[in-house]
This record gives C-alpha cells, structure tokens and sequence, in this order.
C-alpha cells in the first residue's frame, strides 16, 4: 500500500551502510560525520577546552573573595550572584563536553581524563561557593526581598533564591556545608565505576543463533536480539545475557550500596526523614505523589495483565515468558527505518505542535544535534543533554527499530525542552525540573504513535502499534514504577540498617518481578535467573529519578489527548508549550496545573488506564474479525 512505501522500504546504500555498522560493532572512526554530534558547537577543539578549564580553574577560587559580603547591600549581592553563575555556565559546558566526548568511546583514557578533571573542578566551586546559601538563608526572606525591590537586575534570581529559602530546615553553617561539598567528589564514585565496568571492562558473552551467526551480547545487542522473532534465539540470548550479569551480581551490589549510602549520608547530614523525602525536595515534589502511584499501579495490575493476556493470544504461545515481552507481537510486519526516515517521521508526528516548533527541531537535526550510530565502546542508551547558550545533543544507539524511531522521538522532545527554555529564561532559571522533563520526551511519543497510527490501515500494522504503545505503558509506567517501588525499597532497607547485598537485591528484584507479572496467576512466568536484571538498570545510581517516567507519561498522555481533541484551536497546545518555556520558574506541580493536569490526584493515572483499556478494545476487535491473527 502506498501508506506504508516511507515506513517499510529503505534505499539498498543506506540498508547496506546500516547493516555493516551493525555487523561489524563498528569503530567511530567508521561512522559517516552526519551521523555524529557536532561537539565543535560546544568547543572547537580538545586544547580550547583545556584552555576553558585552566580559566576556571582560575577563577574558582576568587569565588571566597564575596564571603560574608551578600548582605552588604543590593547591589553587592547581585554582583555576586552574578559572578558565581556565570563560572557555573561556564562550568556546565566544560563538564558537558567532556562527559559526552567520554561516552563517545568509554575506552579512552584522555576524555575520562578530562571528565575527571571536570568533575574536580566542580567539587572545588562547589566548596568555594559553600557559603552562599547559608549567607542568603541568614538574610531572610524579608531582607532578600528588599534587596529585589532596590535592584532590578535582581529579578531573574528571585525563583531561584527562594527555592533557597525553602532549605531553612536542610541547610548547615558555612564550615559544614563546605565539608559536604569537599564529601560531593565521591558521591559519583560508584556509578562511575559501574559505567566503566558495564561498558568497557565487562567481557560480554557470544552467542551462536539458529541462523548460524554469532553475536557478542553487549548491552545495544541485547536489546537488538531480546526483540528476534525466534522464540529459541530469546530464550538462548536471555539466559546467556543474564547469566553473564549473575556472575558479577557481588561486584554490581557493592557498587549500588556505596550510591545508596551517599544518599543516606546527604539524608542524615540534611537533616531529612528519608532520602526519598530527600530527593523530592529539590522538586518541591511531596513524597505521597510517589507512593500514591505505587499504590495506584498496584490496583491496577489486572490492567497490566489483560495487557499481557492479549500478547499471549496474539503471538500463540502456550506460556508467556518473560524472554517474549520484547518480540514484534505481529511476526510478519517488520518496520525499519534509516536515521533521515526517524528524522523525517518525527517532525511529521510533532505537527499538532506548529511549525516554529517543527522548524527548530528539523533546524537541529541538520546542525547534528544528534550521535546516532552504536559502535564499540560507546555509553549504552540514550539521553539528551544541553549547554546553556549552545544548543541541546542527543546520543542514540539507533540500529533501525520502531523502537529507536520512538526514542529518537523521546530525546528529541527532551531536546525541544532545553531548546525552549533556554530561549526563554534567564540562566539562573533554565534548568527544568526531571518531573517535567519526561513530559516533554513521552508526548512525543504519543505524537508518533497517533500518526502511524493515522496513517495505515492495515491490520497487522495496527495490531503492531497498538501493542507497541500497549507495551510503552508496560515499560514506562509499570516496569518504572517496580523499578521505583525497587529503589525506594533498598533505600528503606538501607535506613533500617540493613545490609544490600546483590544476592539480596536480586531476591528483592526477582519478588517484585513474579508479583508485577502475574507469576503465581500463571500470567507470565519469570525465570529466577532474571532477578538480576537490577544489575542493568543503570537510572539506579541516578537519585529517586525513574518514577518521573511514569508520572510523565500519565500527565502526557492527558496532554497529548487534549490537544487532539481540541484541534484546530490551539488552547492547549500553547499552554504546552509555554510549560517547557518555563524552566524552573515554577514548581512542576504549578507548571503541569497551569497546562490542565493536577499530579496530586489520580486523575492523570486513571485517564491512562482508560486509554490502555480502549486500546485494547481495539485490538480484542481486530482479533475477533480476524480470527487467524
């Protein structure tokens, strides 16, 4: 059908360009420039960067010269202010580009060289800036909005200083939190060394598939082969995956216990109740909205296992495994894609978002905003990023899937975010909140998957949407929500007292697995080998983050779905689009309001599962009017 001719056919040069990528675990060096971020945007060469860091270096320790001086006056301490941001944007680029040449190849030394010495460099203007919050917090709120009355350039600053003010309670003297500063160059300890290990060091296993070929199981491979439509080859490429994570389960504790103990330590030292209250602090996030959507999935498992139920029907299996949760529901449709096709679908998805938008994405796209190809040595994953004054990047691992054509939609929404705000807000008030971030990267998503949608009628095309989107539910909101309920577990062990070991994490891990997936319903069987799995989860040495897909995805899910259902008039869409504006202007709670969804209720959640339940309304349908499906 001609519907289907830019979805399903690629160019023969591209295909060949792409599976010899692939094949071959290519070299950076193999990888054409287009496909490559343009990280001279940021530093034109490796010894102008030097050159950045040596100036900071310098100047971080002027930063001591406006203790005790903020509150002389207005005027003194809007120089201050503006003198210590300035050497943070600085310092943000610097970490930045060397974090991102460092993910580009994890074997090579010089840019781990520099991102240690990036990080060095922020420990010490974190010390030398120390005394900063407990100098405006002893001013008060009164005195600090005197001196924003007398100083209007002070003004840009105010969110950011009263989000200060909130501290009272979690701030020491100047001496103190100097010391935690000085404490911060360890707390990255443990998830550097689990990024070096899992990405360079670790010998990741081969193994042979029925069609005679061999494929070394690294991370990008797993989640490549995990998806093969022989049943065989998944059961062959979980169990020799996972067994090879199981060997290093001891080493992969020790290191997810030293993360959690830097947040019990910031926990006690900040005078917190528990470091999950720690972490949603900065958000101004209450900690009920995190354990109402625990609670609010765990009613709604029977959802998830209608889903799951669905699946089992449809790929005609006698058992669902865990191994089939990531196969094509539908095995004779099979959509791949080259990296200008994604590009091009996205921006056609994003429409309902108008054409400035549309322009300011495509625009990035041809300024290599984006690191597409999976070669060897480079971070897992993907991500976007930003330098404040440059523009957004984005790192891919793109082999061609639907599933990296709706990532490259995810990252790219993150993009747009840091794109908007840092057009529109001053630097102190730039940087978004997580709780919003993952907004702006799921409605994207949904974006996509309503214009494939809108765009085939076949059955078979239908059936593998639809279960994609079904199955984005599963991954973003109930398998983040077991890894929240997972993460914010240990944490609690760890407040009791409890020692984390990987054995017990995998015991805790594999509970949560069999209790999510319906394992004593017979719903879907896990394997006990599979409790290692927290073992890949890298958003574990993050800090309480994963939660924020879910609730993301329900806030935009409600958004998405209000901007289709109001088109043309663009009410909402522009209410949208202000949110990502907004920075960190206001709280997320306040943004997401003013862009019609109240998180403080189960609202969002419930128009979530009343979609996914529509969905599968529709594909019960097809199924019923298509028997032989």
């Amino acid at each position: 059908m001609k519907e289907h001719i830019v979805y399903l056919f690629i160019p023969l040069m591209a295909v060949s360009m792409m599976m010899a990528l692939r094949a071959q675990a290519a070299e950076r060096v193999d990888v054409p420039e287009k496909y490559k971020w343009n990280t001279a945007d940021l530093y034109s060469t490796e010894d102008a960067w030097a050159s950045q860091a040596q100036d900071i270096a310098a100047r971080i320790p002027k930063m001591t010269d406006f203790q005790g001086k903020l509150s002389k006056d207005a005027a003194a301490l809007f120089t201050a202010l503006d003198t210590i941001l300035t050497l943070d944007k600085d310092l943000s680029h610097l970490m930045t580009y060397a974090s991102m040449r460092s993910d580009e190849d994890t074997r090579a030394g010089k840019p781990r060289e520099m991102q240690q010495m990036a990080t060095d460099l922020n420990v010490k203007f974190n010390a030398a800036i120390s005394f900063m919050r407990p100098e405006i917090l002893a001013l008060g709120e009164k005195k600090v909005m005197e001196y924003i009355e007398a100083e209007k350039r002070l003004l840009p600053y105010k969110p950011w200083i009263e989000d200060i003010l909130r501290y009272v309670p979690h701030t020491l003297t100047a001496a103190e939190e100097k010391v935690v500063a000085q404490a911060g160059m360890m707390v990255d300890g443990p998830s550097k060394a689990y990024t070096t290990f899992t990405n360079a060091d670790m010998q990741y296993p081969e193994v042979t598939l029925s069609d005679g070929s061999k494929v070394r199981l690294d991370a990008s491979a797993y989640t490549k082969y995990r998806a093969t439509p022989n049943r065989d080859d998944r059961m062959k490429v979980f169990q020799t995956f996972w067994s090879a994570y199981k060997n290093f389960e001891r080493t992969m504790g020790a290191t997810l216990n030293a993360h959690v103990n830097t947040h019990q330590f910031n926990k006690e030292v900040h005078k917190f109740d528990s470091c999950l209250e720690s972490a949603l602090f900065d958000s101004n996030i209450p900690p009920a909205v995190y354990k109402q959507l625990i609670a609010d999935v765990h009613a709604n498992l029977k959802t998830l296992h209608r889903y799951l139920k669905l699946r089992k029907r449809i790929m005609g299996v006698d058992q669902l495994g865990y191994e089939d949760l990531y196969a094509p529901i539908v095995k004779k449709v099979e959509l791949k894609y080259t990296p200008e096709e994604a590009m091009s679908l996205v921006l056609e998805a994003v429409a309902p978002l108008g054409k400035q938008y549309v322009d300011d994405l495509k625009a990035g796209y041809d300024k290599r905003w984006v690191d597409f190809m999976p070669t060897t040595g480079k971070k897992s994953g993907a991500y976007s990023t930003g330098a404040y004054g440059v523009h957004p990047y984005q790192l891919q691992n793109f082999t061609g899937l639907y599933e990296e054509v709706s990532t490259l939609a995810h990252e790219s929404g993150h993009s747009m975010h840091t794109f908007l705000s840092d057009k529109n807000q001053p630097y102190p008030t730039h940087d978004y909140r997580t709780f919003i971030a993952e907004v702006a990267s799921t409605l994207n998503e949904n974006l996509l998957l309503h214009h494939m949608l809108n765009n085939t009628k076949d059955k078979d095309t239908r059936l593998f949407l639809l279960g994609s989107y079904l199955d984005g539910l599963r991954t973003t909101l109930f398998r983040q929500t077991l890894f929240a309920e997972f993460e914010m577990r240990i944490h609690e062990m760890a407040e009791k007292g409890e020692p984390l070991t990987g054995e017990k994490l995998t015991i805790l891990y594999l509970s949560l697995l069999k209790e999510y997936y319906g394992d004593a319903e017979g719903v879907c069987k896990i394997n006990e080998l599979y409790g290692v799995e927290w073992a890949y989860i890298p958003h574990f040495y993050y800090n309480f983050y994963v939660y924020q897909y879910a609730t993301s995805i329900m806030a935009s899910s409600l958004i998405a779905s209000n901007i289709r259902a109001e088109a043309p008039s663009t009410t909402t869409r522009d209410a949208y689009l202000k949110m990502l504006s907004s920075g960190s202007s206001k709280y997320p709670i306040e943004l997401l309001k003013g862009a019609g969804v109240d998180m403080t209720t189960s609202t969002a959640f419930n128009a979530a599962m009343k979609e996914m339940n529509t969905v599968m309304d529709e594909i019960e349908k097809i199924l019923t009017e298509n028997p032989g499906k």
